[in-house]
């Protein structure tokens, strides 16, 4: 297979593959999640301010009252690396396209050169956020292989991705393949890791907010 076999491949077949993977892995995380069901409660509603699931997605947004300063690491570049993703993901034309040719939908693009600058700091967040974890023995303590393995999940694609669009280190197909290679295994994997709080992580925190709100705790 040459490089313009692979690349067709893994735009095509691949890619289609990957997509069917992510949107059953999905669903079946979802239905699995939301068919536990839960027994009523039959106390009776406290009514205290700020407490309600809309307070607390707010409030676990936001890190508490001087924690950025205790682990500046661990916020800071937690908060710079998620919001990176997310503009490298939906903000850059190419994927933009992507999109629209999956799902029909579409949105204005931020320019190419804002693009690149975000990559290398997301990248560059994310290695920070890596050495403090290695580095702190009680981080390091409690990390398991699937930490390491959603890092490496969540980092290829930014890096492919980045040496792609600069034609650095290999051929422009070669690294565009890989590139789109290493996002296909990003969605394969999705479903089935950490990685899938990017679909539960509000609802989550909407229902502890809810059912804590019910007995008037704000948490």
């Amino acid at each position: 297979m040459n490089d313009m076999q692979f690349l067709t491949w893994v735009r095509g077949t691949g890619l289609d593959i990957a997509v069917s993977i992510f949107v059953l892995g999905v669903l079946w995380r979802l239905f699995e999640i939301y068919s536990l069901g839960r027994k009523a409660d039959l106390a009776a509603p406290r009514d205290t301010p700020g407490a309600s699931g809309w307070h607390t997605i707010f409030r676990r947004s936001i890190p508490p009252q001087g924690m950025v300063k205790k682990s500046p690491v661990s916020y800071i570049g937690g908060y710079t690396f998620h919001i990176g993703l997310a503009i490298v993901v939906f903000l850059f034309a190419p994927h933009i396209l992507l999109i629209k040719n999956l799902t029909g939908l579409s949105w204005p693009a931020l320019p190419s050169q804002f693009i690149d600058l975000v990559t290398v700091v997301t990248m560059a967040a994310m290695v920070v956020v890596l050495a403090d974890r290695i580095n702190k023995p009680v981080k390091r303590y409690l990390s398991t292989f699937g930490d390491w393995f959603t890092w490496t999940l969540t980092f290829l694609p930014l890096l492919t991705g980045w040496l792609a669009v600069q034609h650095l280190l290999l051929p422009y197909t070669v690294m565009l393949a890989l590139h789109i290679l290493s996002v296909e295994l990003l969605l394969i994997f999705l479903p089935f890791t950490k990685l899938f709080h990017a679909f539960t992580v509000f609802g989550s925190r909407w229902y502890l907010g809810k059912i804590n709100g019910h007995k008037g705790v704000a948490v």
